[in-house]
C-alpha cells in the first residue's frame, strides 16, 4: 500500500509540472500568434501602401 501511495505522488507531481508547462506554452503561443498577426497586419499595410498586389513566392519574374 505504502508503494501505492508514493507511486501516486510522484505521478500527481509530474502531473502538476506538466500542467506548469502547458500553461506557459498557452501563453508564449497566444503572444506570439498575436506578434504573427501584428506582423502580417503591418507588411499588408506597407504593400497596399507601395501600390503592390499580393506576391506569390513561386511566380515568374515580369520577364519570362
Amino acid at each position: 500500500m505504502l508503494a501505492l501511495e508514493e507511486q501516486v505522488a510522484h505521478l500527481q507531481r509530474n502531473v502538476d509540472e506538466l500542467s506548469d508547462i502547458v500553461t506557459r506554452q498557452q501563453t508564449e503561443i497566444a503572444m506570439l500568434t498575436r506578434r504573427v498577426q501584428l506582423l502580417m497586419e503591418r507588411e499588408a499595410e506597407r504593400e497596399s501602401q507601395a501600390g503592390m498586389g499580393v506576391h506569390m513566392g513561386d511566380e515568374k519574374p515580369p520577364h519570362w
